[in-house]
């Protein structure tokens, strides 16, 4: 039923009778039908799934500098962001990002419950618009369930047919776009257009096409409440002080029908038992009974609630987002007064600054010189001291460069062997050779001389890699 039947309009006084007096948390045993109502929540809802979401499917087609702008190559072992190209030896930046996530996971939770769940999570956003698409094509919840009831004929075939192709457009549309995160778009499509990918690539798109089209399109609430492993474990990260969707026991009970003329049996709280509380929920979770597994913290049965509040002329917020604590009468406290979430916030910020010091020095190349250390130095013939050094350079560009070898420091007179003709370093990957440093012997004053090399491409004098080492000596 979409809450609204049987209306009965007296005076400025609307009366809601339905059939959901008995209605209990859905285990599976029927499709839950939610009705869709507009509200600041559902605003809400609608322009986060957007805002996240949507680049989802639009970003991979960006281009820069003739290439794919956002890319994770995994075949190459590489990630291109624009202009930044992170290797397998920056992978200490992605451990940081995703332990700054789970920490902002974390402490929204504990600050204001399943706000991932509500209003971002996949699986929310997609049951979201498969379940738009239905109430488009079938009707409201109650035209849904007399069509779900209702004997097989050609306009229930027709209507069926039509939800269920375009939910198949849009399972194979979110395959895709998940493909193309990792190879290039364009490349893709024009395989995909011939049946040419390889082996992987139909196998991912057929698992996000099946996996899209049977969790968004069937399970539902199910994968919620069975199925996601966050569902479980968010419970250990509330406490009273949480704020989420709770319903005010102690103005609405004892709820009641509104009577005719708008008159209330003595002693009726303000709940008139509406049920449009549950009507909305896309669990079928009744807020009344208190906290639930099924409750995903969006906040749509507060829209509906207070639209309900406006109609009989009472005010808003019988159900609100509010501590327990809050409802029960005890001081409420701050976010700011919960001593986690500055432990949370004081992680973010370490993981943060990590990143940004990671980013900030990441460069196009990379140089590591490693010292001979047996023997520390050679005497030559000549008098003398040579010392031999092997180089690491990775270049990180999508393009092999010629490198041009020089140092500064170190001792007077001192010549660079090895690095006549360029050693090249090939894209994407570390190079090494091997180099020695001579200098006249009577110039070697100390044991241990501080030496700076640098690398600097020679196609590109810009991308350049420096690395302190030292010019060993006999002691003196």
């Amino acid at each position: 039923m979409n809450g609204e039947a049987d209306k009965k309009e007296i005076g400025t006084v609307t009366t809601i009778y339905h059939e959901f007096e008995s209605w209990k948390v859905n285990r599976g045993e029927k499709t839950i039908h939610a009705k869709r109502m507009p509200g600041f929540f559902r605003t809400v809802k609608n322009y986060t799934q957007l805002g996240l979401w949507l680049p989802f499917f639009l970003f991979p087609y960006l281009r820069w500098n003739g290439k794919q702008a956002i890319l994770f190559d995994i075949q190459n072992r590489q990630f291109h962001f624009f202009n930044l190209t992170v290797l397998p030896q920056d992978i200490w930046m992605l451990s940081l990002v995703l332990l700054m996530a789970a920490m902002t996971l974390f402490a929204v939770t504990s600050v204001a419950s399943r706000v991932w769940c509500g209003f971002f999570c996949f699986q929310t956003a997609w049951t979201d618009w498969f379940t738009w698409i239905e109430d488009k094509i079938e009707g409201n919840p109650l035209a849904r369930r007399k069509l779900d009831d209702a004997p097989l004929s050609v306009d229930k075939i027709r209507k069926k047919g039509i939800k269920h192709a375009i939910w198949m457009l849009i399972a194979l549309l979110t395959g895709i776009s998940f493909s193309i995160w990792f190879v290039d778009a364009f490349d893709y499509w024009n395989n995909l257009v011939h049946l040419n990918l390889p082996k992987v690539g139909w196998v991912v798109l057929a698992m996000f096409f099946f996996g899209t089209y049977i969790l968004a399109g069937f399970l539902r609430e199910q994968a919620c409440i069975w199925l996601c492993p966050y569902a479980r474990i968010q419970g250990v990260m509330t406490d009273a002080q949480t704020i989420l969707p709770t319903y005010d026991a102690k103005r609405g009970e004892p709820r009641g029908k509104l009577r005719r003329g708008g008159e209330a049996v003595a002693q009726q709280g303000d709940c008139i038992d509406c049920f449009q509380c549950v009507q909305v929920c896309p669990t079928g979770v009744d807020i009344r009974d208190g906290q639930q597994l099924g409750c995903i913290t969006c906040g749509l049965c507060l829209d509906a609630c207070d639209s309900v509040m406006d109609k009989i002329g009472k005010p808003r917020g019988l159900i609100r987002y509010a501590s327990l604590d809050e409802l029960s009468g005890k001081q409420a406290r701050k976010m700011y007064q919960h001593p986690r979430t500055f432990v949370y916030v004081g992680i973010i910020l370490i993981a943060l600054s990590g990143i940004v010091y990671g980013l900030t020095h990441l460069g196009a190349m990379t140089l590591r010189v490693i010292p001979e250390r047996q023997p520390l130095f050679v005497i030559m013939s000549d008098g003398s001291i040579q010392n031999k050094y092997d180089f690491k350079v990775l270049n990180k560009t999508d393009k092999d460069i010629h490198v041009r070898v020089s140092a500064e420091g170190g001792v007077p007179g001192q010549v660079i062997i090895g690095a006549e003709e360029n050693p090249i370093t090939h894209h994407g990957r570390g190079t090494s050779f091997t180099i020695f440093v001579k200098a006249p012997g009577q110039n070697v004053k100390q044991e241990v001389t501080p030496i700076e090399f640098r690398v600097e491409g020679v196609e590109d004098p810009g991308i350049s890699a420096e690395y302190t080492s030292n010019f060993n000596g006999p002691k003196h």
